[in-house]
């Protein structure tokens, strides 16, 4: 198959715009990827475009900050900027209504577009996503959490391969190529400060916590998690879930945060299935 790498700019300028690859053809599905270094759309879903293009118009999308995407002023909590934009590139494209497919920060950023445009979203797959996670059993700070601000604090390359590690359940997933790839993106210019923009602003005043207003979402949803995830581990899940009327979750087994690289064919399946049925 023929994958088309596009980008698009919005408004006067194109600090206005979103960078994204697409594919694929049908209802459009958007991939939001999560926060962390060297993190670009591509890094987190490259190998899942083309499954999923042969099913759904793919868009795999630079959050603002992030790849070769614009950087944006932080005056409220990150997620809500960035759905704020993830809209627009909608209409930047005329599409009326599109699924979400979040990761993590990406999650967060589907459900604050869900929540604050409802009418533009159709369902949403959420992969351990940020927002709706609560630390109730947990501590307040996961492993991965603290590894990623001993990055930011000092970004060395032990620091960057000790962050990754927390990111699966099966080291042997973590390739020299994908060490090598996150270490030459995370080390790129500005790319330390503006994930560390990113991080500050989650401290901001905002709307209130979004696991508090997951009844405000009516979509059809699956939720997926992995059972190992040390990033935002899966108990954190189920106050937030009780409360959204049409969700399911799914755990996945001997799986991290990455589920879509760790579980790559039976998430995909999941995805396909649950968008179609």
């Amino acid at each position: 198959m023929s994958l088309t790498y596009e980008a698009t700019t919005r408004g006067p300028s194109a600090s206005d715009g979103l960078h994204f690859h697409e594919a694929g053809a049908g209802v459009p599905l958007v991939l939001l990827h999560g926060s962390g270094p060297g993190v670009s759309g591509w890094s987190n879903f490259a190998a899942n475009l083309p499954v999923l293009a042969g099913h759904f118009r793919t868009i795999v999308v630079d959050l603002p900050g992030f790849g070769a995407s614009p950087d944006v002023d932080y005056d409220r909590p990150y997620p809500e900027i960035a759905a704020e934009h993830v809209v627009r590139l909608l209409d930047d494209l005329d599409i009326e209504r599109a699924h979400l497919l979040g990761n993590s920060m990406g999650g967060w950023v589907a459900l604050e577009a869900a929540a604050s445009s409802p009418e533009r979203i159709d369902r949403l797959v959420l992969m351990g996503p940020g927002g709706l996670y609560a630390p109730l059993h947990g501590p307040l700070l996961s492993e991965g959490a603290r590894r990623l601000g001993e990055f930011l604090a000092e970004p060395t390359r032990a620091a960057l391969e000790a962050w990754v590690e927390t990111m699966v359940h099966d080291p042997a997933t973590i390739t020299p190529e994908l060490l090598d790839e996150r270490w030459a993106n995370a080390t790129a210019p500005r790319a330390i400060d503006r994930m560390r923009a990113v991080m500050a602003s989650l401290a901001l005043p905002g709307k209130a916590p979004l696991w508090a207003r997951t009844g405000e979402i009516p979509h059809r949803t699956l939720v997926t998690w992995g059972r190992d995830d040390r990033m935002l581990p899966p108990d954190g899940a189920f106050f937030a879930l009780r409360r959204m009327p049409r969700a399911d979750l799914h755990v996945l087994g001997e799986c991290g945060h990455w589920a879509q690289v760790e579980r790559k064919h039976d998430f995909e399946s999941l995805v396909i299935d649950f968008l179609t049925r």
